[in-house]
């Protein structure tokens, strides 16, 4: 099969309307919810509450308070070292897969049990299946190749009621297989999502992370916190993202009628090129390239399907009404 069809939405440098994130934090509602979180809220420089972005355990306590706040989470807390992720663009990517759902269902998000994520990579904070639970009442898959992170995500889902028959865990045996181990053949998938290891190596980490150490604090010489913690696997792999993706598309044909939409994040623009010519490689039907924005910062989602147009049509048909 050729590609019909590239779909390259506008770019749009601002949070997603239904991103309850997209306006400052209201620290006052978010201490009421998580008193813990008073110690770390102070005035910056232009006089409003903030905390210091570049204090892993301010941002920790953050995060804490914004699960409990918007997302009913009473218990959440990760490993040291681990990555503490930033909620609203973590929000950002479920919102517009859950537009991306849409525009192939009669213009209607599908919500409930009817659809069935799988979140590559979950981490020990399990923080999308969080989010796309309470948002749209999906159920979520989530799989790691470290058994840590999978031993953290689950005592997260078993401290929290809400989460409990919504998600499911599933360990990657194999480093190197990103659907293999994890999906099989008659078990139908309505959507993946990933963050893909960014770097390439871990010195490359360690450059990126004291850049933005530098950049948060304003400080040179500050001893850098790998993003906040992450262990190897959430922050790099041989040949980076465009690697890692690259893989994740070859492998994906294997599943071509077990997924609907196969979505990953792309942080590098410069990796696009490489990832379009793999998908035209994979003889995918379809693919589209959804930009996304957090302040400065732009990023984007690569989605792509197997499905013919009518193959697609029968799947929603039957599945999503």
């Amino acid at each position: 099969m050729k590609v019909k069809k590239k779909d390259q939405i506008k770019k749009d440098n601002k949070l997603h309307p239904r991103n309850q994130h997209k306006e400052r934090y209201d620290f006052i509602a978010l201490i009421k919810s998580c008193p813990e979180l008073n110690e770390f809220v102070k005035p910056n420089i232009h006089g409003d509450d903030s905390i210091d972005f570049a204090d892993p355990k301010a941002v920790k306590w953050l995060n804490k308070a914004i699960l409990k706040h918007y997302y009913s989470i009473e218990n959440w807390d990760i490993p040291e070292n681990y990555l503490c992720p930033p909620i609203p663009g973590r929000a950002d990517y479920i919102h517009h897969i859950s537009d991306l759902l849409r525009t192939c269902n009669y213009g209607k998000i599908p919500t409930g049990n009817k659809v069935k994520c799988i979140d590559i990579g979950v981490g020990a904070n399990c923080v999308y299946p969080i989010i796309g639970t309470k948002e749209y009442d999906w159920i979520f898959i989530g799989t790691d190749i470290d058994p840590v992170s999978i031993e953290s995500a689950q005592k997260i889902i078993d401290s929290n009621k809400r989460l409990q028959n919504n998600i499911e865990l599933r360990l990657q045996p194999v480093s190197k297989d990103v659907f293999k181990n994890i999906m099989t053949t008659d078990e139908l998938i309505d959507i993946t999502m990933c963050n893909p290891p960014f770097h390439s190596s871990i010195e490359e980490a360690s450059k990126g992370s004291a850049r933005k150490v530098k950049n948060l604090a304003g400080k040179k010489g500050v001893k850098p916190t790998l993003n906040f913690g992450g262990q190897n696997a959430e922050l790099f792999c041989e040949g980076g993202e465009e690697r890692f993706i690259g893989t994740m598309i070859r492998q994906s044909r294997q599943f071509s009628y077990s997924c609907f939409w196969f979505t990953t994040l792309v942080s590098k623009q410069s990796n696009l090129k490489s990832i379009e010519e793999a998908l035209k490689k994979a003889e995918i039907e379809e693919y589209k390239i959804i930009p996304m924005g957090q302040g400065n910062k732009i990023s984007r989602i690569v989605a792509w399907t197997f499905l013919t147009k009518e193959q697609q049509k029968i799947w929603k048909n039957s599945k999503w009404h």
